[in-house]
């Protein structure tokens, strides 16, 4: 049964759609399916499917397909030109959306296209909201995200249902003020993460037993969820992805490049997120842009390379 926007949201009358199956977007599409949702999918890779067609979600061959088949579609993929595809060109999600269907980009992306995307999604009479998160494949897998949604603040109201099983939603304003303010958490999260991979290496180079220093500082102020969440793989020199590390040069790119268009054209300076984007780069050079970013540690750690530390 189709129940588009306004009707209420339940797992016996509500289809699902999701596209991008991947760290975040397997996850966040398992716990809809876990909670009773009929889901269908569409990935580049088919066989990236079947965890999720297994347990009984039903996989299509195009975004458009996805979206026939649904009254909410979300979308987790790698760029905004991701995005663009899979949301407004030819075969995607828009031409496949009916009247009061609502699709939900999830994908770290650009204001600019966020709003376009609300815009198009308008004149045929459907909804768009820009909902990233933040949290990282942990967070996606417990359900703990922070949801940063933009776009109508009624239709957002209405996904509670769905985004409460992904984590804790927060209404950030109009379209593209989700993407705008996970932007400004990718630099929140950079700085920490280059706060952390340096307080390691110092750790380490100084003789130091680094888990002791890690336990003896989380309580203090340099305490952190980013070291809570990564601290420890840093520390294991585990690299595996939540969040690859080219994805992190794309979002600090978004803030320290031109971030507004139009005639009022605004250009942020800022210098420590730039200096984290240089460095995230140096990751991806090296070939580890697929990476997690908690890889960062390794830019830091061969930086090093050479120098000794007595302890002091």
């Amino acid at each position: 049964m189709e129940t588009p926007y306004p009707n209420p949201i339940s797992p016996s009358q509500t289809r699902v759609g999701w596209i991008g199956i991947g760290v975040m977007g397997a996850a966040m599409a398992g716990r809809l399916l876990s909670a009773g949702y009929s889901l269908t999918i569409y990935a580049r890779t088919p066989s990236k499917a079947f965890p999720l067609t297994s347990r009984g979600a039903h996989f299509v061959d195009s975004p458009r397909g996805v979206a026939e088949r649904s009254d909410v579609v979300f979308t987790m993929v790698g760029h905004p030109s991701d995005v663009r595809s899979v949301v407004l060109d030819e075969g995607g999600v828009l031409s496949g959306l009916k009247p009061g269907g609502v699709v939900v980009d999830t994908t770290s992306s650009h204001p600019g296209l966020a709003r376009e995307i609300f815009a198009a999604a308008r004149e045929r009479v459907c909804w768009a909201v820009d909902s990233p998160v933040s949290g990282g494949d942990i967070g996606a897998r417990d359900g703990k995200l922070a949801i940063l949604a933009g776009g109508d603040g009624g239709v957002v109201e209405w996904l509670s249902p769905l985004f409460e099983l992904m984590g804790k939603v927060t209404y950030m304003g109009g379209p593209g003020c989700g993407q705008s303010s996970k932007i400004a958490n990718q630099i929140v999260v950079g700085a920490n993460l280059l706060g952390l991979s340096e307080g390691l290496v110092f750790a380490e180079w100084a003789g130091l037993n680094v888990r002791q220093f890690m336990n003896a500082i989380r309580g203090g102020a340099a305490g952190s969820k980013v070291m809570e969440l990564f601290g420890e793989r840093m520390i294991e020199k585990d690299f595996k992805p939540g969040g690859f590390a080219e994805y992190m040069v794309k979002d600090l790119g978004m803030g320290v490049d031109v971030v507004e268009g139009g005639e009022d054209e605004k250009v942020a300076v800022l210098p420590g997120a730039a200096l984290g984007k240089q460095l995230f780069s140096a990751m991806v050079a090296n070939g580890k842009g697929t990476l997690g970013t908690q890889g960062l540690i390794s830019v830091i750690d061969r930086s090093m390379a050479g120098l000794r530390i007595c302890c002091l």
